[in-house]
């Protein structure tokens, strides 16, 4: 059964959070709201957490999951990027986007595009999100909260809760977020490809 947060969105309680971040550390998968739509959570090393995002998502393994950053320093230790890429994602950061890199050695294999060697990054512009990544000192492994047969990614935390509390360890509610998933850039070609236009703006990537 999934452990329900109820937390501030402009001010989260920093013992609700704690208790968040404790959960993940001891290999809990959490549904967490961020600046586009609902995602699923767990730590960076969780084999389990990958497997079960897996199983509810039903995803292939050319599937990039997402390291969700607290900032543009610790992004820089998971991904290689040159100076005219460093200048774009900097400028679009934080903000509703995903870029596809090369992933440096810090970056499990397991979380790689097995042929690419990339990674998907991206820093959220949200409070809470800001606030769990601050305390858990490291990235979240993610990916968008999009079940298998839905167009649109789920937005409500209680619904969440309702729907798959038997698969999940944790939903984080914080009132509604959005319905957009990121937009997706690959730099990985060193020119930017729009792979999936969602909640940021492409038009700077176009």
């Amino acid at each position: 059964m999934a452990k329900y947060y109820d937390v501030h969105p402009d001010n989260p309680q920093a013992r609700t959070i704690g208790q968040i971040a404790d959960s993940i550390r001891a290999d809990a998968l959490v549904a967490y709201p961020t600046d586009s739509c609902y995602a699923l959570g767990c730590r960076l090393g969780s084999r389990d957490g990958i497997d079960r995002i897996r199983t509810i998502r039903k995803l292939d393994d050319r599937h990039h999951f997402t390291l969700v950053c607290q900032d543009f320093a610790q992004l820089g230790q998971f991904v290689r990027i040159d100076n005219d890429v460093f200048r774009a994602i900097k400028a679009s950061t934080p903000g509703s986007y995903t870029f596809i890199l090369p992933a440096t050695k810090e970056v499990p294999r397991v979380l790689q595009h097995p042929k690419k060697k990339t990674v998907g990054v991206r820093i959220p512009d949200h409070v809470v999100t800001q606030a769990l990544l601050a305390e858990l000192g490291e990235p979240l492994l993610s990916s968008t909260l999009l079940l298998p047969g839905e167009e649109e990614p789920m937005t409500q935390g209680w619904e969440i809760k309702d729907l798959l509390d038997h698969v999940l360890d944790g939903v984080v509610d914080s009132g509604d977020c959005g319905t957009e998933p990121t937009t997706v850039v690959d730099f990985s070609g060193g020119e930017a490809e729009i792979v999936r236009h969602g909640a940021g703006d492409p038009s700077r990537f176009e």
